[in-house]
């Protein structure tokens, strides 16, 4: 039986899930670690103060934590009400980022929108946002999702105009996830399998297309296959990382001793960050985040699972689908930094540096524990019946 505690007004409340906070603390804490391990020899180079990057994760993670507990105490009834003005938030800050004089070029890609010294990178939030409305509309449509193929054509529109916005930046791999996880989501809120299918064979056909209209494009996602016949030119990140993984063994070189990080590996702290990790903490250090990355998508399907055996379906999808997005994208990631998946450019959830990711990711944790709390406790802490 769930412990609970006595609040004010004589009402108990289940505590969050131990298991899956537990987790996400692990997850956070270690990617604090090497972090501050990959970034300390480019930090110092470039700023002059070796823990620079260390230092603003820590911030971003202190934000992420007071945006988590905010997303833990709004009811889900709030969220559900409010779907359709945070699509329309999702799709504006999707579109402004786009617009001249207002997004910022990193690398001729256009995906961040700056405030003062922080720089917002659109995709993570628009994703949450429109994950969402897509909860929520399964709840409103059921019927007509689950019998007709216009219930799976009406939000599949809505995600493929933001998938065409992420690939204007482009970001490729941000519009992969969202799409995948959408499409899943769907299926999970009662889709039929052959609308599914339907969707699946045009999403697999559209990327095939917009990767042989661009030989840049097709470089790069083929380019995994062959990193070692191009290793100073298109091959050389892959290439780096790959020496990193194999220098790691089974224990690693030890904790702060990588070598590729040491200008060698490109985007350490950041989209490969777990090559650094694989490289200090070996096969072990790699098999533990896999664990941990696992439990925590386990943990979030189980409250999926558990909201729907409650009838509170908004609660169950939204869990659902942010736990196959975390999921999915730490499995794009380190699937990537080993040279199985095409490079996205996609970050290691709550490990990677990154503010936007970071905090993003603190907020549909929250989102979690708090569907896990309205399903053991039957109702808001608003004292409102949860909304189905």
């Amino acid at each position: 039986m769930d412990k609970v505690k006595p609040i004010a007004g004589g009402n108990r409340m289940p505590q969050p899930d131990r298991l899956l906070l537990l987790t996400s603390a692990v997850i956070l804490a270690v990617g604090l670690v090497m972090v501050a391990s990959a970034s300390i020899t480019l930090a110092d180079k470039v700023t002059g103060n070796p823990f620079y990057y260390l230092e603003r994760q820590l911030a971003f993670a202190l934000i992420g934590l007071i945006i988590g507990i905010a997303a833990y105490w709004l009811p889900l009834s709030w969220w559900q009400r409010s779907n359709f003005l945070l699509l329309i938030l999702a799709l504006g800050l999707l579109t402004v980022v786009l617009v001249p004089g207002i997004g910022r070029h990193v690398n001729g890609s256009i995906r961040w929108i700056v405030f003062g010294p922080f720089r917002l990178q659109v995709s993570e939030p628009a994703r949450l946002l429109i994950l969402i409305y897509i909860a929520s509309y399964c709840v409103r449509r059921h019927t007509e999702l689950s019998t007709r193929f216009t219930g799976s054509l009406k939000p599949m529109l809505v995600v493929a105009f933001a998938a065409l916005l992420l690939l204007a930046e482009p970001d490729f791999g941000a519009a992969m996830v969202l799409i995948a996880t959408a499409m899943v989501m769907l299926f999970f809120g009662g889709a039929r399998l052959r609308d599914f299918a339907v969707f699946a064979l045009l999403g697999v056909m559209g990327f095939l297309i917009l990767a042989v209209a661009s030989p840049y494009r097709l470089e790069r996602i083929t380019g995994f296959l062959h990193p070692w016949s191009h290793p100073f030119d298109s091959g050389f990140q892959l290439t780096q990382s790959l020496i990193a993984i194999g220098r790691g063994g089974f224990f690693g070189v030890g904790l702060g001793e990588s070598i590729q990080k040491l200008f060698y590996l490109p985007e350490a702290h950041t989209d490969f960050l777990f090559a650094v990790l694989a490289e200090e903490l070996g096969l072990l250090g790699c098999v533990a985040t896999l664990t941990l990355y696992f439990i925590f998508t386990w943990r979030a399907i189980v409250i999926a699972r558990q909201a729907a055996r409650k009838n509170q379906m908004f609660g169950a999808y939204l869990a659902f689908g942010l736990g196959l997005w975390i999921g999915l994208q730490a499995f794009i990631n380190m699937g990537v930094n080993m040279g199985i998946l095409p490079t996205k450019g996609l970050t290691l959830p709550l490990m990677s540096y990154g503010g936007s990711s970071l905090i993003v990711v603190c907020a549909a944790v929250g989102l979690i524990l708090r569907v896990d709390r309205e399903t053991r406790a039957g109702r808001s802490w608003l004292g409102q019946e949860t909304a189905a």
